[in-house]
């Protein structure tokens, strides 16, 4: 559908209207989160949870903690995109894969581990800037996955998080970053909208 990288992401735009009829499967559900896990993140703490949102009883409890946007129950479904606190503690096993793999000496990983946890323990700011980093690429890596299978997505930041948290069990290390809605548009959504000029937001240093 997409020839290149470049055409992908010119192509993008954010849906808000969706086919309700229209549904994924599970398969198409995981194979977006697999996909997403490919994002990077900062010593690959892996540090995000993804719920997905598809059965019509979460989308209506979902909806009721969005403000009451149709798009979560139009969509097929919307992920809510978790970042997680003290990523620091569950590093070593993040890593253990990679080192198991053998392109990843065992000194590496135990000098990550020190400094993540020299830097993060008892610093929850740091935690919290790094879970809303991590799970920012991986919902952008997320949508770009989705507009490659044909899908459209829309990112959504219209929610309470504390009424979230309590009706989807979140635990105190999970902060819900943002909604992520996909399947398939329907008519009424807008193109691309139009982007501020390159030599605005450019620094050539």
């Amino acid at each position: 559908m997409y020839e290149t990288v470049k055409d992908l992401i010119e192509n993008r735009v954010s849906t808000g209207r969706y086919d309700a009829e229209k549904s994924l499967s599970e398969e198409q559900i995981t194979e977006l989160v697999r996909l997403a896990t490919r994002a990077p993140s900062a010593y690959n703490f892996q540090n995000w949870k993804f719920i997905a949102v598809r059965s019509p009883e979460a989308k209506a409890r979902l909806q009721a903690v969005s403000y009451g946007q149709k798009q979560v129950v139009d969509a097929a479904v919307t992920f809510i995109i978790c970042g997680t606190l003290a990523a620091h503690e569950g590093l070593a096993s993040a890593l253990q894969p990679s080192v198991a793999a053998g392109f990843l000496p065992q000194a590496f990983s135990d000098g990550w581990v020190a400094q993540a946890s020299s830097s993060h323990e008892n610093n929850p700011t740091l935690q919290r800037d790094e879970a809303f980093r991590s799970a920012s690429l991986a919902a952008m890596t997320l949508m770009f996955a989705a507009q490659g299978m044909g899908l459209s997505t829309g990112a959504m930041s219209g929610f309470d998080p504390q009424a979230l948290a309590q009706e989807f069990g979140l635990s105190e290390r999970e902060v819900p970053v943002m909604l992520v809605t996909a399947g398939y548009p329907t008519e009424g959504n807008w193109p691309q909208k139009v982007r501020r000029p390159v030599e605005e937001v450019m620094a050539l240093v």
